[in-house]
């Protein structure tokens, strides 16, 4: 299609195969929220597994030994505690991360025109990514300090019904800091975390589509090209998992109670940067990059159905 818009300029929401109206952008934040939700809680137990690992190290000292410690504890239920709060939050955010990129993208490269935009591209996803994930952890923070929360609490000491879990949440928010207590450190593990997996991921499929697949793009069939998709978000995954590590674990340890009313400065003081940057670290690079590889496959598949194409090229 025609790269220009009808008013005869250069126009980036007219580049891809359909042009980027407001249908497009709402198809997108739909598609976050599939991609981003279901990933999540479906990988409930690694997360209850990590977060524990996270607050109570002498306790649960690995992936299998800590997840067999919950089911022995607390059964089967246990290793899924915390699943409504996740489904709902990190649906939410999907929602704005996938569909608020799109619009920040397309927003910034026609304020900076089109040389500049070409010239410029990996500035582009930065602060494209970086001000969509602003207003996703807005929409996070609740339910993910109520998750942490949840997951995290010794065994009949707080509620692990989604609704119960929100009311004392609520009630006890002097103590919770509920709903935006977490917000800092969520912004500090999530922007560096989201600008990574987007830029490292459009990188990555760029490299793909001009080292190794070197036909134009639409030459390739669907599966190829969600195939790229997996891979290239799976790699960009173990990126963010790294750079992001050391603010998660001050998110899961802000939940303790030991820590209550304690400063990030204090709890990361206290903890160490060390373990900050590698309790826990194996399993959340095995459940970020898997999650951001399915992510990006159910995001790219669903606007695919749509008439969308895949993202990034060339």
């Amino acid at each position: 299609m025609s790269h220009l818009a009808p008013t005869g300029k250069w126009d980036a929401r007219c580049l891809g195969p359909v042009p980027h109206d407001s249908s497009y952008y709402a198809k997108c934040m739909l598609g976050g929220t599939l991609a981003c939700g279901f990933t999540h809680a479906g990988i409930t137990p690694l997360d209850v597994a990590k977060c524990n690992m996270q607050v109570n190290p002498a306790k649960y000292k690995g992936l299998t030994s800590g997840l067999a410690t919950l089911v022995r504890e607390e059964g089967q239920t246990g290793i899924w505690k915390g699943f409504g709060p996740t489904l709902l939050g990190y649906s939410l955010q999907g929602m704005f991360k996938y569909g608020l990129y799109e619009v920040f993208k397309d927003t910034y490269m026609n304020l900076a025109g089109e040389e500049l935009s070409n010239k410029y591209k990996p500035a582009i996803w930065l602060a494209g990514s970086a001000s969509a994930e602003v207003f996703a952890d807005i929409a996070l923070c609740p339910l993910e300090m109520t998750k942490v929360k949840i997951q995290t609490s010794p065994s009949g000491t707080f509620p692990t019904a989604f609704g119960a879990a929100l009311k004392e949440m609520s009630k006890a928010r002097a103590e919770t800091r509920y709903p935006f207590g977490s917000l800092v450190p969520l912004w500090s593990r999530q922007i560096p975390y989201t600008m990574a997996k987007f830029f490292f991921f459009e990188k990555i499929v760029q490299v793909f589509y001009t080292r190794v697949f070197t036909e134009p793009k639409e030459s390739y069939s669907e599966t190829t090209q969600l195939g790229i998709t997996f891979a290239s978000g799976y790699l960009a995954g173990v990126v963010c998992a790294i750079v992001s590590h050391p603010a998660d674990s001050v998110v899961s340890l802000m939940g303790k109670p030991a820590n209550k009313g304690k400063g990030i400065g204090q709890i990361a003081s206290e903890t160490g940067i060390v373990n900050l940057a590698t309790k826990g670290l194996g399993t959340r690079v095995l459940m970020i990059g898997t999650l951001t590889g399915f992510q990006w496959w159910i995001y790219d598949t669903f606007k695919s159905s749509m008439g969308h194409g895949t993202t990034g090229g060339k």
